[in-house]
């Protein structure tokens, strides 16, 4: 209580937007969020998901036939790699974890589908489940039983009995399954439509995958319901994610394509929605994957790396033959959307002579609320040739405070700061759109040419005599140019920052990168301090290595323009 009002008294200090919201609420000035009712979405109304009825598979599950693990595992797990020995399981569930995620993924079984193959997995699996059975059988208000948590184990369970059977007595392992759908809408994720997030889709995804696995008709139709409604909240017109977050796009993208295959296995009536939703989401994923594979902008999810949802990476590499030829149909038939309308949507795609380039400027400023974005307006990931030289870090774990609240921040992204500020006020979803117009009154606009981005933002000008920012990078065969110009009055901080994994030398007049059997310079003029410092590139949640973050400080008059450059040498 005493460290969580602590917390709340510095966010106070620090967020000057925040306090001029207080301010306005306290004189009623504040629009309220409209009511709602948390978890019932209003277009549930009517539904009804009984906590006492009784399943009827339409296909019979057989039993899983494991002995007791006779030999050690390792279970991959947010920020950590879990090594049990046989008997390791007694007693798990009440260990403690630095990151409660950790903890979330086993209640989840999260590793079920990133462990290969093998008879110890399925002795693991049926030892493990027998544990947390033993202690969670009973639907309650822990984090055991998290909506989320619960739609991804019983997904997890039911992928893996498709293969090898349930743990016996099959009766009661069914019947545990299918109290997952009472607990799940019981406390679907609804929190009003200001601060509804991607979650609420995963529960309706849970609560259909059990109800046609389980012969759970009102389950399966309030799931679909969900599903279908939800698209319309999370995705945007181009059929990107609204979130804000590369990694969490491609999740939601598998969330909707392993919905379109069970309404296709089940012959349920959803089949066709879900199949437009599905291709519209993945026919994206190419324009948002640059010639050096996909920057992780925005939060990497602790769900899965990256790479497990990659075209014929581990999701789609499991399923049965005839789904995965579906899916590749599916995905090589979709129609990516124009290039305008992404970039309307707040991502820009750019490819000129042996660079490509993906810059993320979210249609409003301010990063997507609720979502998984960074402070990233003004930057951009950049590769050569195939090779990420300029990239996003990602961040390795969730949290507001330490490295998790640095990685989320716009001092470690390839951007432009003025004393120290981040490029937009944090957002809160409780801000109704009338106020963030207050304070940052103009939108940010992207606009490009064949070789040349530009992008505008006003995020600055909650900072009293600072105006626009103009960054301009154009692309060319030898080098890119990045071109700043600042309006306003007054003298600023103003700090230029780069993020490589390429090892950083500091020379006079620039910086010498080095790596992939390649060097470039980069240079920001004279009249800038330079720096390199050591970052944690994230590759997936708790998983990195180590970068670079240059930086070129300067205290300069208003209006300021500057110039950066970054030769091929």
């Amino acid at each position: 209580m005493i460290v969580e009002s602590a917390r709340k008294v510095r966010q106070l200090a620090a967020d000057p937007v925040l306090r001029r919201w207080l301010a306005r609420r306290a004189l009623g000035a504040a629009v309220a969020p409209p009511p709602f009712e948390a978890h019932r979405p209003p277009y549930l109304s009517g539904f009804a998901v009984p906590d006492a009825e009784k399943p009827a598979p339409p296909r019979p599950f057989r039993g899983l036939a494991a002995p007791p693990p006779d030999r050690p595992i390792r279970l991959p797990l947010p920020g950590l790699s879990l090594d049990l020995a046989p008997g390791g399981e007694s007693g798990l569930y009440a260990s403690t974890f630095a990151d409660v995620e950790t903890l979330l993924a086993l209640h989840r079984f999260a590793w079920l589908p990133l462990v290969a193959e093998g008879a110890e997995k399925a002795s693991w699996f049926a030892a493990l489940w027998a544990e947390w059975r033993r202690r969670f059988a009973r639907p309650d208000a822990s984090w055991a039983w998290h909506p989320y948590t619960a739609a991804e184990r019983a997904i997890n369970i039911l992928d893996f009995a498709g293969r090898h059977g349930l743990p016996e007595p099959v009766e009661d392992t069914v019947l545990l399954l299918a109290r997952h759908a009472a607990a799940i809408h019981a406390r679907l994720e609804y929190f009003g439509e200001h601060d509804t997030s991607n979650h609420l889709a995963n529960n309706g995804r849970g609560l259909f995958r059990v109800g046609l696995a389980l012969g759970l008709a009102p389950a399966a139709e309030a799931g679909a319901a969900i599903l279908l409604n939800e698209a319309g909240r999370i995705f945007l017109p181009s059929g990107v994610l609204r979130e804000g977050s590369s990694h969490y796009h491609l999740l939601l993208a598998r969330t909707y394509a392993d919905a379109w295959l069970a309404a296709r296995r089940h012959r349920h009536g959803a089949e066709a929605a879900l199949r437009a939703i599905a291709a519209k989401a993945f026919a994206v994923t190419p324009r948002l994957t640059l010639a050096g594979g996909l920057p992780l902008i925005g939060d990497v999810s602790p769900d899965c790396p990256p790479e497990f949802l990659a075209a014929g990476g581990g999701w789609s590499a499991a399923l049965p033959d005839d789904e995965r030829a579906a899916l590749k149909t599916l995905i090589e038939a979709a129609a990516p959307p124009a290039p305008e309308a992404l970039a309307g949507d707040g991502w820009l795609r750019l490819d000129a002579g042996p660079w490509s380039g993906l810059w993320h400027c979210p249609p409003a400023g301010w990063p997507p609320m609720p979502g998984h974005a960074h402070q990233d307006l003004g930057g951009c990931e950049l590769h050569v040739d195939g090779v990420p030289v300029l990239v996003d870090p990602g961040r390795g774990r969730y949290g507001d405070s330490g490295e998790a609240a640095l990685y989320r921040s716009g001092r470690v992204h390839n951007t432009l700061l003025v004393d120290g500020r981040d490029p937009y006020p944090p957002n809160k979803p409780y801000y109704d759109d009338a106020f963030r117009a207050r304070v940052v009154p103009s939108p940010p606009r992207i606009a490009a040419t064949d070789d040349r981005v530009t992008v505008i933002h006003h995020g600055f000008r909650r900072l009293k005599g600072v105006g626009a920012l103009e960054r301009g990078w154009r692309l060319g065969a030898r080098g890119v140019a990045v071109e700043d110009r600042l309006a306003g009055y007054g003298r600023r901080l103003i700090i230029r920052q780069v993020v490589t994994p390429f090892e950083a030398e500091e020379m006079p007049g620039g910086v010498l990168l080095k790596g992939a059997a390649r060097k470039l310079w980069l240079s920001a003029g004279y009249a800038a301090k330079m720096s390199v410092k050591p970052v944690t590139l994230w590759r997936a949640y708790g998983q990195g290595r180590p970068g670079r973050l240059i930086e070129f400080v300067e205290r300069a008059s208003l209006p300021w323009s500057g110039r950066m450059t970054l030769e091929i040498s």
